[in-house]
């Protein structure tokens, strides 16, 4: 149970705390300072303390709790999201979850799979009502759907008990698989769940956890609940690992590309490419898969956004360069900052999209999430 002691909130920016354990903070070696964005809809600012001896994750809990108490967040409210609390706090993500996953299990609020945290009124009993939208609509009488499951598993030979039990346990699972997603990928190749995170993050209305595959046993083990997600490259790996906790693993479908190959296909024999992203699985296939297109016919050259160096010296010899989202802004500021050492300035082209266009669709499906 986490501390039970109230800390007042302060203003301004909140210093990155580290939490708990050695490995909960992934910035644990150097003081941050980070911003202390405002959240919608309330001018409720939480501060952590980065000296007491008060764990951050009891700070937090208990902040949220008198925000409740003092109507802050009135019953029915929503909470911040998992990426507000971060941005606010410093709190690595994982962290925040823990404590609404604590606060839920005190009663205080109510996770809503597809919508979010809300605060629970302690005055009146959960009421199961029908959610607005398209699935609403076509479902107008519920009990004759549920009165049909039953006598359908009842026509299969089940007993009354054993439909209960197979009708609790699949909704059970399903709701588990809604609580969050986590994205795994090798420690080598993590800008690749990098990737994945940052396109799920706003679609999903859940929280989303960049674990690297190597400690997704651990964070199995202690919770397993969720939806882990992976490339197709990775599937075979982190679906062994997530059967052994009974956690589902889903493969996410990249985007084809058709467009960036395309226009590799148009350039000139002679041409020099080079490609930028912050996933090296990414810059390994891409080359492999320009040089079946192209032969030798192109020269490659390949970079990670945060080795300058290297990135200096692709932007010197490219006449086109391709990068994911995430490194346009370092290959744009290093063009601006060496603008006289080059002697022309290439052709930069920025992939929009990393995943395919149906797939996220898809995952909402896959974990229970209604279709806005």
């Amino acid at each position: 149970m986490l501390a039970q002691q109230c800390w007042p909130w302060g203003i301004g920016t909140a210093r990155h705390s580290c939490l708990g354990q050695r490995g909960d903070c992934p910035r644990a070696q150097g003081s941050v300072r980070w911003p202390a964005a405002r959240l919608a809809h309330t001018g409720v600012r939480f501060h952590i303390q980065q000296d007491s001896d008060i764990p951050a994750s009891s700070q937090l809990y208990n902040q949220i709790c008198f925000a409740i108490a003092a109507r802050h967040y009135p019953p029915g409210h929503r909470l911040p999201s998992t990426r507000q609390l971060a941005m606010q706090t410093g709190l690595h993500r994982n962290t925040i979850s823990k404590v609404y996953r604590q606060l839920e299990i005190d009663g205080v609020v109510e996770a809503m799979a597809g919508s979010g945290i809300y605060v629970r009124d302690q005055q009146k009993p959960r009421d199961i009502k029908l959610p607005p939208g398209p699935r609403g609509r076509s479902l107008p009488d519920i009990d004759r759907e549920v009165r049909q499951s039953v006598d359908g598993l009842l026509n299969a030979g089940c007993t009354l008990q054993q439909a209960r039990d197979l009708l609790t346990r699949e909704i059970d699972w399903r709701l588990r698989c809604g609580a969050r997603v986590l994205v795994s990928t090798p420690r080598e190749d993590i800008g690749a769940s990098m990737l994945i995170a940052e396109e799920l993050t706003p679609q999903l209305e859940v929280p989303v956890e960049v674990v690297p595959m190597e400690e997704l046993d651990a964070v199995l083990e202690s919770s397993n609940n969720g939806t882990v997600v992976t490339s197709r490259y990775f599937l075979q790996p982190v679906e062994a690992i997530a059967q052994q906790h009974g956690v589902r693993a889903v493969a996410v479908d990249l985007n084809d590309f058709r467009h960036e190959l395309d226009m590799l296909k148009e350039l000139r024999e002679g041409s020099c490419v080079g490609l930028v992203s912050i996933s090296p699985g990414i810059l390994r296939a891409a080359e492999v898969i320009l040089h079946s297109m192209r032969g030798n016919q192109l020269l490659v050259m390949t970079a990670n956004p945060d080795v300058s160096s290297r990135l200096l010296g692709l932007l010197r010899a490219a006449s086109h360069v391709l990068c994911d989202r995430p490194s346009l802004a370092l290959v744009e500021q290093t063009l601006r900052q060496n603008r006289s050492q080059l002697m022309r300035l290439p052709v930069v082209h920025c992939a929009q999209s990393y995943l395919g266009s149906a797939t996220i669709d898809a995952l909402r499906k896959e974990i229970g999430l209604l279709q806005s």
